[in-house]
Order: structure tokens, then sequence, then C-alpha cells
């Protein structure tokens, strides 16, 4: 009978550096920077033993995220084009809108809650969440919740 995997999300701050150093040689082989794994654990000083310990076991959240259902929630400017805006930046980096909800607009702001699939997504949550924070309509957003 297989055993059941139980996931924690914890603090970079409070990890072993073997298992930092293991997500930088992973970001390295998988933004192309080393071409192999001997060439990535030479530039971040880590044994080969370490990293194939613990390649397996850490991984950075938006990985984690990757086969599942977020929920995002907006507060927007009121104006012509946002919304259609925000969809189309959702849209390009991979996500599949599930549900839209947009509250009537008050006094020009109005809030706005996105289901979305990450299963297509082609870039990691932290990259998507900084654009969405730097569209000049975008007052607040932040992450409601996610499950699969």
């Amino acid at each position: 009978m297989a055993k059941e995997e139980i996931f924690y999300l914890v603090r970079e701050d409070v990890l072993p550096e073997a298992m930092k150093k293991t997500l930088e040689v992973k970001k390295l082989i998988e933004r192309k920077k080393a071409e192999s794994v001997a060439e990535a654990v030479q530039k971040v000083d880590l044994s080969r033993s370490a990293f194939y310990k613990y390649r397996d076991a850490v991984f950075p959240f938006y990985t984690m995220v990757k086969e599942q259902i977020i929920t995002l929630f907006f507060h927007l400017e009121d104006r012509s084009g946002t919304l259609s805006h925000l969809l189309q930046v959702v849209a390009e980096s991979g996500c599949n809108v599930l549900s839209i909800h947009q509250s009537i607009p008050l006094q020009g702001r109005a809030n706005v809650t996105l289901s979305v699939s990450t299963r297509g997504m082609n870039r990691n949550i932290d990259l998507l969440m900084n654009t969405l924070r730097k569209l000049e309509f975008v007052e607040k957003v932040e992450i409601l919740g996610s499950g699969a």
C-alpha cells in the first residue's frame, strides 16, 4: 500500500542550505542557464548527491499551484476596458477563467473575483501577481484561496 504524501508550506529562511541550493539548481536547469546537473550544482556549490536527495522533495510554491484552481480578488478603478484588459493579461498567462464576479461600481471602484484554472499556466504565480499589481487600474490584488 502506497504511503500518502503530506506537504508543508515552509518559509525559505528556515530551509536548510542544501534545500535552498537544490531549488537554485532546478531553476538554473529550467531556465537553461546550465546545460547539465553537474554544471548547475557546481555554480551553486552543492554536491550532486545532495541535489539528487532533495530534488523530488522540495518545490517552489508556484509549482504546487500548477494543477489547481486559484481565486483572485481585485479592487479596480471603474473605467472603460479595465475588466477586458485584466482578463487579457490572465489569459496571456495561460490561465483559464472559470468564473467572474464583479460588484456594481461605487465611487469609481469595483471589486472583481476571478476563479481560474492554472493548468495551462506559462509563468509562475509570483510573476503573474506582479504583472497584475503593475496594471495602472489595479489598486489591490490578492489570492483568496486555492484548491484542486
